[in-house]
C-alpha cells in the first residue's frame, strides 16, 4: 500500500535544496520517516535557549519568523516561508538554539529527522557541501543570491564574514598525541591516560596509525567486563582510526565525527592512515574551536554566574585573539572585537556585584574604563584601569554613598582580578577613593587639570581623556565630557603642555637608523615598542582629537582615520600612522603572547630581518606626525 503522505513530502522535497540532490528513493526513504508539522498563527516552534529537537523543519505552507532577543525586546531577524529550512543548527552544533522560531501566519512544517538524514550528508557531495557552505556563511540557503536568509545570529559588532573566517579555518590539533603499541597492555595504557590527564592513545604499527584506544573504549570495553584490564590494546582498540589532515576546518571536523560516530581524529600528514601520525583532534577541540567564536563569548559572558565563569570566558578570547593573528585578521578590527568582550566582561562583574550589595545603588551611577581599555586597545591581560561617577548628593549623604559605591568597586575589581586583570599598580581603579567620586568631583577634577596642567596633571590627562562609558547611566558622562571641552577650547597653554608631554617619549632610532635599546636594567638591550613606538602615536591622536573637538572614538587607530577626514590636507600621514599603529600593535600582542609577558618590551635578536624592516618603516609616520604637533602647537617656542 502507498505512503500517500510520505509521496507528497518526497515530491515537495525534490524542488528545494539540498534535497533536490537526492535520488526519488532516497527522498521517500526519508520521507517516510519526516513529521508534519502544522503551526497556529503565532505558535512558538522553539525559543532561543531551547534544547535543540531532534528534527530539523522545511516550511511547506505559511512564514515563520525568526528572532533574537535584543534589550528584553524581541527583534525579528529573518523570515522563512516556502522551501526554507529553519533549525539546522543543532545538525553542527551541540548547543541550545541562538533564535526564537514563532509562526507568523497559519503554517504547515515537514519535520526532518536529524539522525536519518546525516548517512545521505555523507554520502551524497553537493547535500554534504551545501551543509558546509550554509553554515559557514552563516545563511540557511548560501545558494540564492537575493535571499539567503540567517542561519544562526547574535547581537555582536562583528559582521556575517566572521562566521566564515570561524568555520572554515583550520582547526587546531594536539601535537606530537602519545602512542601504543598493539601488543601493549589496556591496563598501561590506560594508567598513562589517567597520569597525562588525556583522552585517547593512537596505537600505532611502524609509525602508522592502525587503531584508537579512547576514554569511550575503557567505558563500554573494560568496565563492563567485557575484556580484562590485562588485555592488550588490539583486543580493544578501535579500527580502522579515521585519520584527517592538517588544515582541515572546524566545519570539516565536525563533519566527519557526525559521519563516523567518533569523538576523536587522527591528523596524519596527508590525511590518510598510511602517511605519519602528526596529531589528534578530540570532540573537546571543536567544542573549543566553536567556544572562541565571539558570538558566543558575548552570550557566555552575559550568563555568567561566577567570576570563575568569566576567567574561563577571557581564557578562550585569548585563543580567539591567538587564532585571528594567525589568521592575519587586521588587528583594528580585533581590537574592536576584543574591546567589546573586554566591556561585557566588564558589565556583568558589576551586575553580579550590584547583586552581591543588596537592592538598588542608592544613585545613579557611570563605570568607566581608562587607559588602554577606554581606548579598545587592551588585548594583552594586563592590568585594570577603570573610575566611577555617582550622581552628586547632598553633603549629609555624600559619605553614605560614597562608602556604598566604594565597596561595589572593591567587588569589582576583585571579580575582574579573579578573571586575569590584574590590579593596577598605581591603583587607578574604582576601588580608590581618588577616583569614586560624585559628578561635581569630577567635573572639579579635570578642570584642575586642564588649568593647572602640570606634570602630574598632563600625566593624569594622558590616562583619564582616553574613557569609555561602560555601564550606568550614560548622561553623568556625558556631562563629563561636556565640561571637558568647555575648559579646552582655545586654552593653548594646555595644548602646549600635552604636546609637548607627548614630544618627551624617547626616539625609537638613532642617527643611523639604528635601533634605540634600553641601556641598563631589566629589559637591557631590548626595545621599548610601546614607549618609543606605540604612545607617540596615541598621545599623538589623543591631543589632535581633542583640537578638533571630537569626542566620539578613543580607540588610536578610529581616532587617525577621523582625523583623515577633518584634515584632508594631512591625510596622508594620519593613514600612515593609523597603519603603524597596527603594525606595533601586532608586534607588542605577539611579543606579549610568546613570552607570557605584557609585549612591551622586544628581544630584537628573535626578530627576522624583514620584521626589523616593517618595525623601522613603521617610524617614518611617527616623526611626521611629531613635526605636525610641532607646529600646530608652536612647541619649538615652549619647549
Amino acid at each position: 500500500m502507498k505512503n500517500s503522505i510520505a509521496e507528497r513530502i518526497a515530491d515537495f522535497l525534490k524542488n528545494h535544496p539540498p534535497f533536490m540532490s537526492l535520488s526519488v528513493l532516497d527522498l521517500i526513504i526519508i520521507a517516510k520517516e519526516s513529521q508534519v508539522v502544522h503551526l497556529e498563527k503565532n505558535q512558538v516552534l522553539f525559543k532561543a535557549n531551547d534544547q535543540p529537537h531532534a528534527f530539523f523543519y522545511i516550511v511547506k505552507e505559511g512564514a515563520v519568523g525568526l528572532s533574537i532577543q535584543n534589550d528584553a525586546k524581541e527583534v525579528l531577524i529573518d523570515k522563512c516561508d516556502e522551501g526554507d529550512i529553519i533549525g539546522l543548527r543543532p545538525f553542527f552544533a551541540k548547543d541550545d538554539y541562538l533564535m526564537t522560531a514563532v509562526a507568523n501566519e497559519e503554517s504547515l512544517l515537514y519535520a526532518i529527522p536529524i539522525e536519518v538524514f546525516k548517512s545521505y550528508v555523507f554520502q551524497n557531495v553537493e547535500v554534504s557541501n551545501f551543509l558546509l557552505e550554509s553554515f559557514a556563511s552563516n545563511t540557511r540557503n548560501p545558494y540564492d543570491k537575493e535571499n539567503k536568509g540567517k542561519l544562526i545570529s547574535e547581537n555582536v559588532i562583528y559582521n556575517e564574514e566572521e562566521g566564515a573566517i570561524q568555520y572554515f579555518k583550520p582547526i587546531s590539533y594536539t601535537g606530537n598525541p602519545i602512542t601504543a603499541l598493539r601488543k601493549d597492555s589496556v591496563k598501561s595504557i590506560a594508567e598513562k591516560m589517567t597520569q597525562l590527564k588525556i583522552g585517547s592513545v593512537i596505537i600505532e604499527e611502524d609509525k602508522l596509525p592502525i587503531g584508537i584506544v579512547t576514554d569511550k573504549d575503557l567505558r563500554s570495553k573494560i568496565a563492563t567486563g567485557l575484556f580484562a584490564i590485562t588485555a592488550t590494546a588490539d583486543k580493544i582498540m578501535s579500527t580502522p582510526v579515521v585519520t584527517v589532515p592538517v588544515n582541515g576546518s572546524v566545519a570539516e571536523t565536525q563533519l566527519m565525527m557526525i559521519k563516523h560516530n567518533v569523538g576523536h581524529l587522527c591528523v596524519t600528514s596527508d590525511g590518510t592512515n598510511k602517511s605519519k601520525i602528526i596529531g589528534v583532534i578530540s570532540e573537546h577541540d571543536v567544542i573549543t574551536a566553536q567556544a572562541n567564536n565571539p558570538g558566543v563569548l558575548i552570550k557566555q559572558t552575559k550568563r555568567a554566574s561566577t567570576a570563575l565563569e568569566l576567567k574561563l570566558i577571557r581564557e578562550n578570547l585569548t585563543k580567539l585573539i591567538r587564532n585571528a593573528l594567525n589568521e592575519n585578521i587586521k588587528i583594528a578590527d580585533v581590537c574592536q572585537i576584543v574591546g567589546e568582550i573586554n566591556k561585557a566582561i566588564t558589565v556583568r562583574a558589576i551586575e553580579l556585584s550590584v547583586v552581591k550589595m543588596g537592592g538598588q545603588p542608592p544613585v545613579r551611577f557611570t563605570w568607566l574604563n581608562i587607559g588602554s581599555q577606554g581606548r579598545k586597545e587592551q588585548l594583552l591581560l594586563t592590568d585594570q584601569d577603570n573610575a566611577l561617577v555617582f550622581e552628586d548628593v547632598s553633603e549629609e549623604k555624600q559619605d553614605e554613598v560614597k562608602k556604598y559605591f566604594l565597596q561595589l568597586a572593591d567587588n569589582v575589581t576583585h571579580i575582574l582580578n579573579v578573571v586575569g586583570y590584574e590590579y593596577c599598580p598605581a591603583e587607578m581603579m574604582a576601588s580608590n577613593p581618588l577616583w569614586c567620586k560624585s559628578l561635581k568631583e569630577w567635573n572639579e577634577q579635570y578642570n584642575t587639570w586642564i588649568h593647572s596642567p602640570a606634570d602630574k596633571g598632563i600625566l593624569m590627562c594622558s590616562i583619564f581623556f582616553d574613557y569609555d562609558f561602560v555601564y550606568g547611566d550614560k548622561e553623568l558622562v556625558d556631562a563629563i565630557t561636556i565640561s571637558i571641552y568647555k575648559n579646552i577650547k582655545n586654552n593653548q597653554i594646555f595644548f602646549a603642555y600635552l604636546g609637548s608631554d607627548a614630544l618627551k617619549n624617547p626616539p625609537p632610532l638613532g642617527f643611523f637608523r639604528q635601533f634605540l635599546v634600553e641601556k641598563d636594567g631589566e629589559h637591557k638591550d631590548a626595545f621599548d615598542v610601546k614607549g618609543r613606538g606605540l604612545m607617540p602615536l596615541i598621545d599623538a591622536a589623543r591631543i589632535l582629537c581633542l583640537d578638533q573637538n571630537y569626542t566620539e572614538d578613543k580607540n588610536t587607530f578610529q581616532r587617525f582615520g577621523k582625523l583623515a577626514e577633518l584634515e584632508p590636507q594631512n591625510a596622508a600621514v594620519y593613514v600612515a600612522c593609523a597603519e603603524a599603529f597596527s603594525v606595533l600593535m601586532k608586534f607588542r600582542t605577539k611579543e606579549g603572547f610568546s613570552n607570557n609577558s605584557s609585549g612591551r618590551y622586544l628581544d630584537l635578536s628573535n626578530l627576522s630581518k624583514l620584521d626589523k624592516v616593517k618595525l623601522k618603516n613603521a617610524f617614518q609616520p611617527i616623526h611626521e606626525v611629531r613635526e605636525l604637533l610641532k607646529i600646530r602647537f608652536q612647541l619649538n617656542y615652549f619647549t
